[in-house]
């Protein structure tokens, strides 16, 4: 079995990478930058899936696909990867797509795969855990500090690794076929406990300052990357499909959290990781590197 990784140098897609390696499988990944490290082993080719036909020298030989999302060209990786041969794809969607938040992003390249005859599974992961590193990492390795409008906002994060082990559970096991798993993390957990976590991890005192929605704007902003590009949503200016509204105190307007969420146990049936085991394999990341 050959199978082809898109993002394979990513978040999620290295580490679907690094457990088909260890199952035996021939992996090839594609990447926009070739020149990233990739595990021996690993064949990397050039591609990018906003450019389809770069796709197809990685694409040949492969017997499935794992598809990072990319709605604007979707249709037409899906229809290469039928003509190469490509039996079976899993793509990574998102937790939006089961609420019906999600209709332009992750949306399309479901029904794109779906509507060929190619075998498929959707997994849908929910906030991940990795927003955090993202959002608090700068400010904690420079201030020990977290600055966030919506302290006591829970939610049920989700460990980037339960997303790769449903996601290689998928590509590797015929018992996946055609079906949509959502993943969440194992806990309601609020922000103000995860801050808690985090300073247990590293061993160190977080001040959490609470701001208002419009300073927690301006903070992503100047941060930059992933929190700037996410502002207005993380921050209740924007509904997730982009939508102008107004942010309140008592942070995002959604239902009631509910009591019990689909995890990956009800794939793999180890029980899906805690926000703690997040915050202690990810230790290192929030610790500022000595002289700097």
């Amino acid at each position: 079995m050959r199978i082809l990784v898109t993002g394979g140098t990513g978040n999620v897609g290295r580490l679907v990478v690094e457990q088909l390696l260890h199952a035996g499988v021939a992996v090839r990944v594609v990447s926009r930058r070739p020149g990233k490290a990739v595990p021996d082993g690993v064949q990397m080719f050039r591609g990018d899936l906003a450019q389809p036909h770069t796709l197809q020298s990685a694409m040949t030989g492969v017997d499935r696909m794992y598809l990072f999302p990319f709605a604007a060209t979707a249709a037409d990786v899906v229809r290469r990867a039928a003509a190469a041969r490509i039996r079976r794809i899993v793509t990574l969607s998102s937790g939006a797509v089961t609420t019906g938040h999600d209709e332009g992003f992750h949306l399309p390249v479901e029904q794109a795969v779906e509507a060929s005859d190619l075998e498929w599974t959707h997994v849908r992961p929910g906030e991940f855990m990795l927003n955090k590193l993202w959002l608090w990492g700068p400010s904690i390795r420079a201030e020990q500090v977290v600055r966030d409008p919506f302290p006591d906002y829970a939610g049920y994060p989700v460990h980037e690794r339960d997303i790769a082990d449903v996601a290689v559970r998928a590509l590797l096991e015929d018992e996946h076929r055609n079906a949509v798993y959502t993943l969440n993390g194992p806990e309601l957990i609020s922000r103000r406990d995860q801050v808690r976590a985090i300073a247990d991890a590293i061993g160190q005192q977080i001040r959490l300052e609470v701001v208002t929605p419009a300073q927690a704007r301006d903070l992503y902003l100047a941060q930059g990357g992933f929190a700037a590009a996410s502002a207005d949503f993380l921050t209740g200016f924007k509904t997730y499909s982009g939508d102008t509204t107004t942010p309140t105190q008592a942070g995002p307007s959604e239902a009631p959290a509910p009591r019990s969420v689909p995890t990956a146990q009800d794939v793999t049936s180890a029980p899906a990781r805690p926000f703690t085991v997040w915050a202690r394999d990810h230790a290192t990341d929030f610790q500022a590197t000595p002289g700097i």
